[in-house]
């Protein structure tokens, strides 16, 4: 009973890194198209709810009605927000100041 949910909440922790991958990595290309857009203010604000919604739905499937499968793959999607903070803060780094 106990390697069952063990399973379980390592494959929602895995699964909350990906949803993790996939809402920083949308933020990040939305931030290095603002420049190019018209209007930035609609392109955020429909690129953050688009991005939103999404994650909530991913979170809402692996949850599947049980409350330690959203903490697991909220714990994942934690984890990989500090990871690439801490990955861009150090390439960010060794740039050459503009």
């Amino acid at each position: 009973m106990i390697g069952i949910n063990i399973f379980y909440l390592s494959l929602a922790f895995i699964a909350g890194m990906v949803l993790g991958l996939f809402y920083f990595g949308t933020l990040w290309l939305t931030i290095q198209h603002l420049p190019r857009m018209r209007r930035p203010e609609l392109f955020t604000l429909g690129s953050f709810f688009l991005r939103t919604g999404i994650t909530l739905f991913g979170f809402y499937l692996v949850m599947g009605g049980r409350w330690e499968r959203l903490l697991g793959s909220l714990c994942g999607f934690i984890v990989t927000r500090i990871f690439l903070t801490r990955r861009l803060r150090s390439e960010r780094k060794k740039l050459p100041p503009t």
